[in-house]
């Protein structure tokens, strides 16, 4: 296998790892070219416009499109945009207000985000008993539904990131946007036209090596 462009670096806590060259980052001349360097838009690169109408369609066909054993549609999505998206944000902001009294805003409460970033897709995990199928085996599913609309987003030349934060986990927020008792947030997929006129850069990745066995039977 062909070694992509890299820096090597150790983190912080002693794991070594690599961030590949920013001219290296999203290459979607082949799909396995396109996973191998896919990288998240930081959040401050995503703007306006966000996706078409006919874009937005085909993000949600392919989130609908992930593993899904039993075929139990273990996930629902909820679109954030335009006044509807601006109403959340306000929303969003007056209940972190109303969390920590007399505390500056930071970037923890993100409605800064919901308010500028043009559309927002909440994936809601609908994991309920099943005889066969274990709820982390739908949970998963839910997961793989957010992965698939960053991928997806991304290979558009979109901007795009997956995110939760302390709003996944507040019932007035889950109440709003109309959960059900079981339901709960898998994330909040953030999209919008990429700022290319910014640098870019990758992150610190593993090395599969580091995390990779090869199992053989025990001898004897």
């Amino acid at each position: 296998m062909k070694e992509l462009p890299r820096k090597h670096m150790t983190s912080r806590r002693g794991r070594r790892g690599f961030e590949l060259a920013p001219e290296c980052l999203n290459d979607t001349s082949s799909i396995t070219a396109f996973l191998r360097t896919r990288r998240s838009a930081e959040p401050a690169l995503i703007g306006a416009p966000g996706p078409d109408a006919e874009q937005l369609e085909i993000l949600l066909e392919t989130a609908a499109r992930v593993p899904d054993h039993g075929k139990m549609e273990p996930w629902r999505f909820i679109v954030l945009r335009d006044a509807p998206r601006e109403a959340f944000a306000r929303m969003v902001k007056a209940r972190w207000m109303a969390l920590n009294p007399g505390e500056e805003p930071d970037k923890r409460a993100q409605y800064d985000l919901i308010a500028r970033i043009p559309l927002i897709i909440v994936v809601v995990s609908r994991a309920r008993a099943h005889p066969k199928i274990p709820r982390w085996e739908q949970y998963l599913s839910a997961g793989a539904s957010c992965m698939a609309l960053v991928t997806a987003a991304t290979a558009m030349g979109l901007g795009a990131q997956w995110r939760s934060s302390w709003m996944a986990e507040d019932e007035e927020i889950m109440r709003a946007l109309g959960l059900e008792e079981e339901e709960t947030i898998a994330g909040f997929v953030f999209i919008g036209a990429l700022d290319e006129s910014q640098p870019r850069s990758d992150r610190r990745r593993p090395y599969w090596r580091d995390l990779t066995t090869f199992w053989e039977p025990p001898a004897g």
